[in-house]
């Protein structure tokens, strides 16, 4: 056990999509104890996520994209692991640009796949998300529930981009962490549903659109949380690949989750505007319930430290200072 301890201390760790909202986050995590590459394109990072490493002697920043082998290939030099966060985040775009995931989710995670195999880095920790099992009849969902059935081609890319890291392991002797993610939320954050309301609320204060019906449900997690999470499956699995939900232990509604942002910007009296959506959703693709069950990666020994009802207040109070 002690060795498994140690396998993100003292390493050389690539984080693709180092400057993101999680990603950004983890190389935080990482930089004491092991020397990290940032590989970013800024199409949704943020530099002054990563501004107070650049003087870091532990820290390199490069910026390109995942479609640029030769820059991939300088990032990959050396690395004893790749952390793989890049993707484009919005569900909802997927219906109006079909190709939008295909090529920055599939394509981009194949090109560094293939780029991985070419430079002998074996081993790959991947962002996925809930979305991948579609509208699960068993809820909590577990890891093993079949058939995976996306219903927004955000969870259709990242099922083949899971697809791909599992044949690579298996064909070229690599090993993967996959996360599936519930909903992630906290500082820095720079999309969903809590930015969206503050957005509004600071718009129009007295009147708040909700997308769909309010009684979506789904399960929250505060991303310093979930950090720990994806270091605690590396640290203590070691299939070839292993596969871990991430997420808390309960659900809330986009009601519930519109009333605690009121409250915390001290707004009485708003309006909630439901749009109905499509059967009650948000938008195509939109799922209406989800929580994750985390029974697999709790007997790794590692717990959400919040609910999801904590995570949202804690986030909402970070993202005032942010938004």
């Amino acid at each position: 056990m002690l060795k498994d301890m140690l396998k993100l201390k003292d390493k050389s760790i690539l984080v693709i999509g180092g400057a993101g909202f999680i990603g950004s986050h983890l190389v935080e995590a990482l930089l004491p104890e092991n020397e990290v590459t940032v590989l970013d394109n800024f199409s949704s990072g943020k530099r002054e996520f990563i501004a107070p490493h650049l003087n870091n002697s532990r820290f390199r920043l490069l910026e390109a994209d995942l479609i640029d082998t030769i820059a991939l290939e300088k990032a990959l030099d050396g690395v004893d692991n790749v952390f793989h966060l890049a993707a484009n985040p919005d569900v909802k775009l997927g219906a109006e640009n079909t190709r939008v995931h295909l090529e920055q989710n599939v394509l981009a995670t194949y090109n560094l796949l293939e780029t991985m195999r070419k430079c002998d880095v074996k081993k790959i920790a991947f962002t996925s998300t809930s979305t991948v099992y579609g509208e699960a009849t068993t809820v909590p969902t577990p890891e093993n529930y079949g058939p995976l059935l996306p219903i927004s081609l955000y969870g259709a890319s990242k099922l083949a981009c899971e697809a791909l890291i599992s044949s690579y392991c298996h064909t070229f002797e690599m090993q993967s962490w996959i996360y599936r993610f519930a909903n992630i939320v906290g500082e820095r954050g720079t999309h969903g549903v809590l930015v969206d309301f503050i957005r509004k609320l600071r718009e129009n204060p007295r009147e708040l659109e909700i997308l769909g019906s309010g009684q979506q449900k789904k399960s929250y997690l505060e991303v310093k949380d979930c950090v720990r999470a994806m270091q605690h499956c590396v640290q203590h699995s070691d299939e070839q690949i292993n596969v871990f939900n991430i997420g808390s232990e309960d659900s809330v509604d986009v009601t519930k989750i519109a009333d605690i942002v009121a409250l915390q910007m001290g707004l009485t009296d708003v309006r909630y505007r439901y749009t109905g959506g499509v059967d009650g959703r948000g938008w195509k693709g939109d799922v209406k319930v989800m929580q994750l069950s985390i029974e697999k990666i709790k007997k790794l020994g590692w717990m959400p430290l919040e609910g999801s009802v904590r995570a949202i207040e804690t986030a909402v109070k970070a993202l005032l200072k942010d938004v």
